[in-house]
């Protein structure tokens, strides 16, 4: 049996298993990332279905760890207004990048642009990747066991790593998780979303926007051509499979109906699919010689497409609890070590759910009184700067506790300095 002694083993090679790898590049801890499959470098003239809203923390993270240049070389698009409203009603609530004197709110980026821009951030150094990472793939992982001393993980091509670290990034439906046998607290939301690009009749002129129907929200998110798109609407499992199999013509006039044709008619780009809508939240973040990041440790609703934001921010604050443990010559696996990780995230994490439930029950119902409500509420909403700027300055992860890597640069320094410390000390 081949044996590989590392520091810490990252399972799971999505966008925030290599945001953390990323992080950890040129530390002195030796990092191994495993992954089953890589995306595929050649993008099409059709975006993919799957992307994500970048907030600004991410964009920081991003750049701090040198992917963003690699975005940016491909392909992305920054929008600067956002406008929200509900259907068959007159309340609605618009933000604008200007008020708070942000050049943007965000940026509607693919997931697999971000893929690709971390790996080429963490392989720059040669094609195995930075001095102190590698990219073992495709690989994937057999059993796990762990104990006081460090943690065994083998791959069923026979292959065993002992780390003094694992962390799982393998997704919502983590094997790492299950392995450590994590319980875990779920609920259905009975709702699917369905994502797809569409190409509009008019620009959307850099405008993010999200509209209320009686079936669930519907987000039109501009990409980087002025009149593409991509869309996630929740629905109803049954009526996102009849509008995953419907013909072209009909889907884009059911669309465009939906949308209150904001930006006319909507014709459908490429394939359709739904995705099962459901909430999880691990009750332990981390264990003895094991932590879980991003997806394996919670999903929510993508209402407000905080998702992504959420496990990066993750990546970011693992990051800085392993380089702060290593400077101080501590066992970075160590349970007692990983507990300052675990409160903070698990708070942040229980936070944002709530927020997401809080507003999913909000706009749930056509109940014609709720509806006044509702519209009264946002229209009153909109009129109150002090709690428009709160609101969207939130979402562009401007507030609360912030990782070193998710703040402007002069905070960085910290950090790298922790990690050249580090380096230091070992050699």
């Amino acid at each position: 049996m081949q044996m590989q002694n590392v520091d810490v083993v990252i399972v799971g090679g999505g966008m925030v298993g290599l945001g953390l790898a990323a992080a950890l590049k040129h530390s002195a801890l030796k990092v191994l990332v495993v992954e089953g499959q890589l995306p595929d470098p050649q993008l099409g003239e059709v975006a993919d279905n799957r992307v994500s809203a970048l907030s600004l923390a991410s964009q920081q993270i991003l750049r701090h760890v040198g992917a963003w240049d690699g975005i940016e070389a491909r392909r992305l698009q920054g929008y600067d207004k956002m406008a929200v409203w509900e259907q068959d009603s007159f309340g609605h609530i618009d933000f604008d990048a200007a008020s708070l004197r942000q050049a943007n709110l965000g940026h509607i980026v693919e997931n697999r642009v971000i893929q690709l821009a971390l790996l080429e951030a963490i392989l720059a150094d040669g094609t195995r990747g930075a001095s102190n990472i590698q990219l073992l793939t495709p690989a994937r992982a057999k059993s796990l066991q762990s104990g006081p001393a460090g943690a065994l993980l083998l791959l069923e091509d026979g292959q065993a790593i002992s780390a003094k670290l694992v962390v799982a990034a393998d997704g919502a439906h983590s094997w790492v998780r299950r392995q450590a046998d994590i319980p875990l607290t779920s609920w259905d939301y009975g709702h699917h979303a369905l994502v797809a690009t569409v190409r509009c009749a008019e620009p959307h002129e850099a405008v993010a926007r999200q509209i209320f129907t009686p079936d669930g929200p519907l987000a039109f998110l501009p990409l980087w051509k002025e009149n593409l798109c991509s869309i996630v609407w929740s629905l109803p499992a049954a009526r996102a499979e009849e509008l995953c199999t419907c013909d072209d013509e009909q889907f884009n006039r059911q669309l465009t109906a939906a949308f209150d044709a904001r930006l006319g008619l909507c014709k459908v780009e490429g394939p359709r699919s739904a995705i099962p809508l459901t909430a999880r939240y691990a009750r332990d973040f981390a264990r003895e010689r094991l932590v879980l990041v991003g997806d394996a440790a919670h999903t929510i609703h993508p209402l407000a497409g905080q998702g992504v934001n959420l496990g990066l921010l993750d990546a970011a604050a693992l990051a800085e609890q392993i380089l702060q443990n290593h400077a101080a010559g501590e066992d970075i696996g160590l349970l007692a070590n990983l507990r300052s990780y675990e409160r903070w995230r698990k708070s942040e994490a229980a936070r944002m759910l709530a927020a997401m439930e809080g507003l999913k029950r909000l706009f749930s119902g056509a109940n014609p009184l709720k509806k006044l409500v509702r519209g009264v509420g946002l229209r009153a909403a909109n009129l109150l700067t002090p709690f428009k700027e709160g609101v969207i300055r939130a979402a562009m992860g401007l507030e609360g506790e912030l990782p070193a890597l998710a703040r402007p640069d002069w905070a960085v320094a910290a950090t790298k300095g922790s990690a050249m410390q580090a380096k230091g000390e070992k050699n």
